[in-house]
């Protein structure tokens, strides 16, 4: 694409379904019949609140007509007041957006790690013998496979997602799934039939702590007491009874309670929350601004790390208690509208929060007059498009402004200037839904649960060779090892090889640290990191070796490339690391394992982000602790 449009036109489906997101366009200069008197005039301000549209707009495309015509950019361009060149940029920069003509309908069949140890290579082989190659059209050129990225369903590994684009676009994902189930899926969707999504989430399978006998859970507890996805099933189990108490306390008040909480966010950065959110609460509250700035509260739901997929079960079960989590943000800091950033892998996850949205509009629970109480705050859905990088922070606040999602340098911190450049306070899925109860119930009483460094519960995602894949809640302090046995223990050869520990930016543990606790501390004690809390376990049968080259095929594909030290490193890493699995290597493989780590060092030093800086990470670990490449 060049700055200046094209001859290419976009075709009517294609205007109305831009249209249909941004309404019909009212002259010439957007795309409509030119009137007889069309002017145009700019005023400061007008560019961002247009372009913050862009992903919607993109995704309404990719919906109706399957890809996104060079056309469609032009029209896109011109309704938005972006130079082509750019609506290409953002649009070639998302997974889930195709640029080249594509069929309806698309079987995305996830080969990431989680997926390897549970048969996705045999699914595959399988697929490719029925359905042709990854890639090549197949039922009669209505459909299409392709192997993704990890899809986020590791509990029920191998997973799957068809997608069927038109005027009533539809997803499924289908975990665990087969050659047999997916060629069914595919048939239904070039039929015009594909399913909607079960309306149940499955709780025995997903969270296997439902079904055992142990202590009262915190944050399942609703999910497993039969979910809590409707308004009035929420409020049977105290929900919003925390934002009532936050009303009574005050601002003030309520952030004092999650200070002597000590939660610190569940995203891997382990911030305390409290400091965060009494930035902005400084801002408002205490300090005078002259103008008063506007604030923002994210929920950042992009959980894409590789083995994570707590956020989503909470999204599909609990949806109304992220609500209630950001709605007391917004209270506490002063801001009247909220963003949950959500992947765009999760089709069940996006209806429930849209739902719940509505419901708790409807009912007084967002909106202009809260509960009676003058509070003014909304909450809107932006649905990412398959970019591991826009879970960090700055990176997500580009994607919703309607640029390529790549990370800022900071300072200046979000809390300075975040979302459109005004502070914003961002939190995870896991740590706001925490926030309800601490305030409902005291953040003494919360400080009371796990050591005095790690306070509260915590959730891990446990997959790959363990006997009840899911999410386990768990008290802070918890060993390894306690984990693995409430989660039945090894399956697979019953010899355990390896714990990943933290996802694919974190790192291998050996058999012999499954003491460890699993705290904060403790993780750092044995070199590890809790990270979004990804427990994968390997038996002895797998190949560490190509479970390493899987990893960094991930980050190569994962980087953004804004930054020269991740956007080489991270290919070279995959270089050598091949060259070292085919025993090829440059000199011997000593010379090539020196050259790893100093690679290693340079992206940790000098990456703007944290993807470059621990993309080695899991590596790294991997080689202390295993002679893998004598």
């Amino acid at each position: 694409m060049d700055l200046h449009l094209t001859d290419a036109q976009a075709t009517a489906e294609e205007r109305a379904a831009v249209d249909a997101d941004l309404g019909t366009p009212e002259s010439s200069w957007q795309g409509g019949q030119r009137q007889t008197a069309d002017t145009r005039a700019a005023f400061n301000g007008n560019a961002s609140e247009k372009r913050q549209h862009l992903l919607p707009v993109l995704h309404a495309i990719q919906n109706r007509i399957g890809w996104i015509s060079p056309g469609a950019l032009n029209y896109v361009a011109l309704r938005l007041d972006v130079a082509p060149a750019e609506v290409h940029g953002v649009a070639s920069f998302y997974g889930l957006f195709s640029l080249q003509p594509r069929p309806l309908v698309v079987a995305h069949i996830c080969d990431d790690i989680a997926c390897v140890t549970r048969g996705t290579d045999k699914l595959c082989a399988e697929l490719e013998g029925t359905l042709g190659p990854a890639g090549s059209p197949c039922s009669g050129g209505r459909a299409i496979w392709l192997r993704s990225q990890c899809l986020g369903l590791c509990e029920r590994a191998p997973a799957a997602l068809v997608s069927s684009a038109g005027k009533k676009a539809r997803a499924r994902v289908l975990a665990p799934a087969s050659a047999e189930a997916v060629q069914s899926l595919v048939k239904s969707a070039v039929q015009g039939r594909l399913p909607a999504e079960p309306d149940g989430l499955n709780i025995q399978t997903s969270v296997p702590q439902a079904a055992q006998k142990g202590g009262p859970l915190r944050l399942l507890q609703r999910i497993g007491q039969g979910g809590a996805s409707t308004l009035e099933t929420y409020q049977r189990f105290e929900g919003y009874e925390g934002l009532r108490k936050a009303l009574e306390l005050g601002p003030e008040g309520a952030l004092h309670e999650l200070a002597a909480s000590k939660l610190l966010g569940r995203g891997g950065a382990a911030f305390p929350i409290a400091k965060k959110w009494e930035a902005l609460f400084l801002q408002r509250h205490l300090l005078s601004q002259v103008p008063a700035r506007t604030h923002y509260v994210v929920c950042n739901a992009d959980e894409s790390e590789p083995g994570t997929f707590k956020d989503r079960i909470l999204m599909e079960g609990d949806p109304f208690a992220i609500l209630e989590g950001m709605t007391i943000a917004g209270f506490v800091t002063g801001a009247r509208q909220g963003y949950i950033y959500l992947r765009g892998e999760y089709p069940l996850a996006a209806e429930r929060i849209k739902l719940a949205i509505e419901s708790a509009n409807e009912n007084g629970f967002l909106g202009d007059n809260i509960l009676g109480s003058g509070l003014q705050f909304n909450i809107e859905i932006r649905r990412g498009a398959g970019a591991y990088i826009c879970g960090e922070e700055t990176a997500l606040f580009n994607s919703i402004e309607g640029y390529r999602g790549e990370p800022r340098n900071k300072p200046p911190f979000p809390t300075q200037s975040g979302l459109f450049r005004q502070p914003t306070v961002v939190n995870n899925v896991e740590t706001l839904i925490n926030v309800p109860g601490i305030i409902r119930e005291s953040g003494a009483t919360y400080a009371k649960l796990g050591t005095d460094n790690s306070a509260g519960t915590r959730l891990f995602c446990l997959c790959g060779h363990v006997a009840r894949p899911g999410v386990y809640e768990i008290e802070m302090g918890t060993t390894l090892r306690q984990l693995i046995d409430l989660a039945g223990g090894v399956v697979g050869s019953g010899n355990l090889q390896a714990v990943l520990l933290g996802g694919a930016a974190g790192s291998f543990v050996s058999p012999q640290e499954l003491d460890a606790p699993l705290t904060f501390e403790g993780a750092r004690a044995i070199g590890a990191t809790l990270g979004s809390g990804v427990v994968m376990l390997f038996d002895d049968r797998v190949d560490l070796r190509l479970i390493l080259l899987r990893i960094a095929g991930f980050f190569r594909h994962e980087t953004c490339g804004q930054c020269v030290p991740c956007r080489v490193g991270v290919v070279r890493q995959q270089e050598a690391l091949q060259r070292l699995v085919n025993a090829k290597p440059l000199g011997s493989a000593t010379q090539e394992i020196t050259m790893l780590r100093e690679m290693a060092q340079a992206m940790r030093d000098a990456s703007i982000c944290g993807l470059g800086q621990t993309a080695a990470s899991a590596l790294e670990s991997a080689m202390q602790r295993w002679s893998l490449f004598p």
